[in-house]
């Protein structure tokens, strides 16, 4: 059985973020019941015994401390069941985290090139043992199982592929950041090797591809980017100037959003993730909400575990 844990389902700054009092984060400074942390996810095919997390968000070990299944076992000095780290992107929301992993214990570190060499660029992350923590290279279109940190196989397979999107925010003017390169962002899809079960994560799209499209027609499980609710969100609500496909972002509504895209391609079940502090779907009495649930989508709850 594959297990998936959503750690975490706001997008960078998460919910409410720290400096901000837009309409939806006004609303989460007084109803804590509506804090979220930034987006990751962990996934299992052993049950539980052994997790991989996708992305380490700045918020990971907050998301530990809250996350039962992530505790270190009893009758251990040190232990953590987390066996490994699969970053789709180079941002600052899916690396930060890998500084609080930094206390000596093994686990596997997996990345495209174009990201890995971003942690090879910046000393900071040689916190981060390779003896004890290997940097592990993802091709895409290769199917791989990654070895749990004895050696042992884990029994999660997984492939990763290419999504539209566009180099990490913070190398916006140098050389690396110029145009969108293959492996700027990925998609993985996670099988368990026992029961072929499969799970898709897209955790950022900036659009929908024929490759994108075939892969998620007839899926049981679909983690998708819910980053806006509509494309001038941001400018609209006087936060930025930027609009979400500037960001790299597919948004949720219209007719060439997410929602729309995905409607004819049977997925069973369909979970928007990294979604921004202003996207009104945060409130559940929005008519935003209503049309996002009334099309058969999840917002999910932090801590919500899904199985396949």
């Amino acid at each position: 059985m594959l297990k998936v844990i959503v750690l975490g389902a706001a997008a960078g700054g998460a919910l409410p973020q720290w400096n901000c009092r837009c309409a939806v984060c006004a609303e989460a400074w007084t109803r804590p019941e509506m804090h979220d942390t930034q987006v990751s996810l962990a996934v299992s095919a052993d049950d539980g015994q052994h997790w991989f997390l996708i992305n380490a968000s700045p918020d990971i070990r907050a998301q530990i401390l809250t996350t039962p299944q992530l505790h270190p076992r009893e009758g251990h000095l040190r232990h953590s069941p987390i066996a490994g780290v699969f970053l789709t992107n180079g941002e600052i929301d899916a690396i930060t985290g890998l500084l609080s992993l930094r206390e000596g214990q093994p686990f596997g570190l997996y990345g495209h090139r174009r990201v890995l060499e971003t942690l090879a660029s910046n000393s900071v992350f040689n916190v981060l043992n390779p003896e004890r923590v290997p940097r592990h290279e993802i091709t895409l279109g290769e199917v791989f199982e990654p070895a749990l940190p004895d050696g042992s196989p884990s029994g999660l397979l997984v492939e990763a592929f290419t999504v539209p999107g566009k180099p990490a925010w913070y190398l916006e003017g140098t050389p690396e950041g110029e145009g969108h390169s293959v492996g700027d962002t990925i998609g993985l899809t996670l099988s368990d090797r026992a029961t072929g079960k499969r799970a898709h994560v897209v955790l950022a799209c900036a659009a929908m591809s024929p490759a994108l499209e075939a892969r998620l027609t007839g899926a049981d499980l679909v983690f998708f980017d819910g980053t806006l609710w509509r494309d001038d969100e941001m400018i609209r609500a006087g936060l930025a100037q930027k609009t979400g496909a500037g960001m790299g972002h597919v948004s949720m509504s219209g007719q060439t959003g997410s929602m729309a895209l995905l409607r004819g391609l049977g997925i069973t079940r369909k979970v928007f993730v990294h979604i921004n502090n202003s996207n009104p779907v945060w409130l559940e009495d929005s008519p935003e909400r209503a049309s996002v649930e009334a099309e058969g989508w999840i917002i999910p709850r932090k801590g919500q575990e899904f199985t396949a």
